[in-house]
């Protein structure tokens, strides 16, 4: 009696650009549904902002100011019931450029 245990997966994607980072949680959703895997997501997280602010002059003026942000948005995508095919698929993905992608294996 033998108990095939299926790989659960999870992945994060990170960019600054949401309409890239939903491109390329598209084409992974795509790809590994032909494969017949179980998906749950996108989920979209919570954006992280981070602001600084910096002095327009250098030495007089210290109430001119002006602040610069950046957003970093993260879609997350679980898959429960993955076959083989599925992590190939994944392996030869082409993402376009500026997301950061983290693979997750789960028991």
């Amino acid at each position: 009696m033998t108990a095939s245990v299926s790989q659960k997966i999870r992945i994060t994607l990170r960019s600054f650009d949401h309409t890239v980072l939903d491109e390329a949680a598209k084409t992974i959703i795509e790809s590994a549904e032909r494969t017949g895997a179980l998906i749950a997501g996108p989920v979209p997280l919570p954006v992280r902002i981070k602001k600084v602010t910096l002095n327009k002059s250098t030495f007089v003026n210290k109430d001119s100011r002006e602040q610069f942000e950046i957003r970093t948005h993260k879609r997350l995508i679980d898959f429960t019931e993955t076959t083989p095919q599925t992590i190939d698929a994944l392996q030869s993905l082409s993402l376009p450029a500026g997301v950061e992608v983290d693979i997750k294996m789960l028991s």
